[in-house]
């Protein structure tokens, strides 16, 4: 059977990655709320990726 759990942590570890390194490479700050939501959702994606990831080895 096909485990799409691998594929998916690799695809939000990508996603991750990149949107750190944006976010950490340009300041680009949201208007409305002063923040850097590249680095934010970029240090999430690269958790999410982890944890799905982790559970595909567990299996």
């Amino acid at each position: 059977m096909l485990d799409l759990r691998k594929p998916a942590g690799y695809f939000f570890l990508l996603l991750g990655l990149i949107l750190s390194v944006t976010g950490l490479a340009f300041d680009f700050r949201a208007p409305l709320l002063e923040r850097n939501l590249n680095l934010e959702f970029g240090i999430f994606s690269l958790l999410f990726g982890g944890v799905f990831l982790w559970l595909a080895r567990r299996a």
